[in-house]
């Protein structure tokens, strides 16, 4: 059975992944002021983003996810006729409508792939499984590192989902934030209420950024640091002592809202880098997506892996 994987964009994977894997990409359009952005996980369209300057202007920008049209068109246009099932994987469903476009998509696409299959050739049933991934960005990067790792092995359609799930709810993702006005501008344009003027106005003065934790569906602060490159720093350091204690899933993902230079130049990466090399994990490091530019700011730092569960210490 061909089976193939689907994301959307906002999951913070390498473009090198995704290619070598054929992951399809579900776009995410983006509006800031008179400019318009498909994001897709193309390097060429980030870059794009970045090189416009439009970080500082990005707070009140517009994101709309593949919808429910957008998804039937991807499938029946093309992935019934390259795969006999389809894991799609997708951002939490408690901050993106994505999920629940697809799992509407899917009723009409089980209904009608069947004359199109026919006209290519192609007998035999179509599956599609749906997981959400209860996390963001380079967070949700294990659970899908892990489909594909599942599918390589020869698994069933039922054995993938069900492996995903669970290394979905095994998933934490951090996040460094670099500007938190920034933060806290998007966050009210979306009523949002998380970060409180005070505390930004407070982290702004003192340099105090918040280290911020994704799991389960839900996100919120676990720690604070005085300065990003020592919250970089206690982050990776944090990271290596996972890696360590024995990870689910033998990746740790990365992602960076600039240059990836510049993240890997950051204190602690180095020894993090080794440290992961030891222990036989993989790093994927990618430039953050348009999407997580645009909702969390430029210059913004996530990290991901999948762990037994344990208590955040910083």
């Amino acid at each position: 059975m061909r089976i193939g994987v689907a994301i959307d964009a906002a999951v913070d994977v390498p473009q090198d992944f995704v290619e070598r894997n054929g992951v399809a990409v579900m776009p995410i359009t983006v509006k800031v002021d008179n400019h318009r952005f498909k994001d897709d996980r193309d390097p060429a369209e980030i870059l794009r983003f970045r090189d416009q300057k439009l970080g500082s202007r990005s707070q009140s920008a517009e994101t709309e996810p593949s919808s429910v049209e957008d998804v039937q068109n991807l499938f029946l246009g093309r992935m019934v006729k390259d795969y006999d099932c389809v894991v799609c994987l997708t951002i939490m469903a408690t901050r993106s409508p994505i999920h629940d476009n697809v799992i509407k998509a899917s009723f009409a696409i089980l209904k009608n792939y069947r004359p199109i299959r026919e006209a290519a050739g192609i007998s035999g049933p179509f599956l599609m499984r749906v997981v959400d991934t209860r996390n963001i960005f380079a967070g949700s990067a294990p659970a899908v590192a892990e489909a594909v790792r599942m599918i390589q092995a020869g698994k069933s359609p039922a054995e993938v989902r069900e492996r995903a799930a669970h290394i979905a709810d095994c998933s934490y993702g951090y996040m460094l934030p670099r500007d938190l006005n920034y933060l806290r501008s998007r966050a009210r344009s979306k009523g949002d209420r998380s970060v409180s003027f005070l505390s930004s106005m407070l982290g702004t003065a003192l340099d105090i950024k918040p280290i911020l934790r994704a799991h389960r569906g839900e996100t919120g602060p676990v720690g604070k640091v005085r300065g990003f490159e020592h919250g970089a720093q206690v982050l990776f350091e944090y990271a290596a002592k996972r890696v360590q204690a024995g990870l689910l899933v033998p990746c740790l993902s990365l992602s960076y809202g600039g240059e990836l230079d510049e993240m890997r130049n950051l204190p602690g990466y180095t020894a993090l880098t080794r440290i992961c090399g030891d222990a036989g994990v993989e790093m994927l490091e990618t430039p953050m997506s348009i999407t997580g530019m645009v909702n969390v700011g430029e210059g913004a730092m996530t990290l991901g892996f999948a762990s037994e569960e344990h208590v955040a210490e910083f």
